[in-house]
Formats: structure tokens, sequence, C-alpha cells
């Protein structure tokens, strides 16, 4: 809607640099590895045990047995996502 709105008058200086009087080398548009996502992907799994472990520490006692056995199947199924990872060397720079 702003853009409906605007005033459509262009100006030599709306086409200069802005930061640090620099005229920019290359595009904007920059590519990146691979790996990036994938150690992103691992973060973020890797980081939704610590949501899900913490809370569970607190209550670990009221739960009894069939809370622990959920838990450690959560937790077995979380390593061999991490034994994959490692396996495929998600996490080696080369």
């Amino acid at each position: 809607m702003a853009w409906v709105l605007s005033p459509k008058r262009p100006f030599a200086s709306k086409l200069d640099t802005y930061e640090c009087g620099a005229e920019p080398i290359g595009g904007a548009w920059v590519q990146f590895p691979v790996g990036f996502y994938l150690v992103a992907l691992v973060f973020i799994v890797f980081d939704a045990l610590a949501v899900f472990l913490f809370p569970w520490v607190l209550v670990l006692r009221t739960l009894g047995v069939r809370g622990i056995v959920t838990m450690v199947l959560f937790l077995a199924i979380l390593g061999l996502g991490w034994l994959y990872a490692y396996r495929e060397r998600i996490l080696e720079w080369h």
C-alpha cells in the first residue's frame, strides 16, 4: 500500500552508495556451501534435545519408570541421529 501511495520522483542521489561511500564489488547474491545448512540443521535438532531434557530432569522423580523409558527412547533416537551425522562427517570441514 505504501508503494502505491508514495511519491515517484527518482533522484540521482538515490542511486548513490550509502555506506562509507564505497562502490559495491560483485553481486549481492552469495551462495553458501551446503555444509552451513547441515550444521544448522544438526544444531536445531540437538537444541530441541535441550528443550525437552531440562523439564524432564526437573520432574524426574515424579515420572516413574514409564517417563524414564520414554526419555531413554527419545535420547536413543537423537543418539542415532548424532551417530549418523558423525559417520557422514557432516560436522567436518574440508
